[in-house]
């Protein structure tokens, strides 16, 4: 277990999960000394929840979960089992892929606050990479602790139903218009300069956005599985898999702004 103090206010540890879609491992961060507020638990690993009961003891006073995918959540019920603290938290609003063991004691809300001693943490919705996603503001230290909303060293998965681009780059901007200094991750280390990540991840998406209109202008109709080959020709072929389902919100997006129609399994461009 190694502990890393990232700033006065906030410790982390990081779960033993590492993985394609979890990189070094899903990122459990500890706001304060004398209350404090757990955020993402993890996965339903024993050894990680006994790990933050050691280091918190008996001055845990909430669980806070950015999102319920199976990686971030399922430690919250692990760890109100060993310490009674209450989880907090917003439902999906589709079932798949998430932790049907989430439970939340109070359903969070966009411009909620946690109020403690030694700081504040505000809620922000964050809808995209899940319907239910938020951030937590520790507005003390103007850190963002972004869960899958903005991940050091790879962009995140848009999974749809339950992802949505639009959303997501809705809620990318959202967060340029806060005061911010340091964005906390659920994977990977502290980011420094959050609106210069921020325009590069919009940035990169919107690159992604114009190879997919590309793509489907000179093909005139094409497929998912047809149009991967040319949007993520930069990508491993071995992540195909995971880029459809980005692949397949990019074009969710055009579709809402009516730029794209979808004929059974077939996209058109409609401009």
């Amino acid at each position: 277990m190694k502990i890393i103090e990232i700033s006065p206010l906030v410790r982390r540890i990081t779960a033993d999960n590492g993985g394609v879609f979890t990189g070094g491992g899903t990122n459990t961060y500890l706001v304060g000394h004398q209350e404090i507020t757990v955020i993402d638990p993890g996965p339903a690993s024993t050894e990680h929840v006994e790990n933050i009961a050691k280091i918190c003891g008996e001055d845990i006073k909430q669980i806070l979960v950015t999102h319920t995918h199976n990686d971030h959540s399922p430690g919250a019920k692990l760890l109100h089992q060993r310490t009674a603290a209450p989880v907090m938290g917003m439902y999906p609003l589709h079932k798949e892929m998430q932790d049907p063991t989430f439970k939340t004691k109070k359903e969070l809300k966009h411009g909620d606050e946690i109020n403690e001693a030694e700081y504040t943490l505000k809620v922000i919705h964050t809808p995209g990479h899940a319907s239910n996603h938020l951030c937590f503001l520790l507005e003390e230290e103007k850190l963002i602790f972004t869960g899958d909303h903005i991940m050091d060293g790879s962009t995140v998965v848009i999974a749809p139903p339950d992802g949505n681009m639009k959303q997501y780059i809705d809620s990318l901007e959202l967060l340029k218009e806060i005061d911010l200094k340091f964005i906390a991750p659920g994977h990977g280390n502290v980011l420094e300069n959050p609106h210069s990540v921020v325009d590069w991840i919009v940035g990169h998406r919107m690159y992604r956005e114009k190879k997919v209109i590309d793509s489907i202008t000179e093909a005139s109709k094409a497929t998912i599985d047809e149009l991967i080959y040319s949007v993520y020709d930069d990508v491993d072929k071995n992540l195909y898999g995971i880029a459809k389902y980005s692949l397949e919100a990019h074009l969710n997006k055009l579709i809402e702004e009516d730029r794209v129609l979808k004929d059974q399994d077939n996209y058109f461009w409609k401009g």
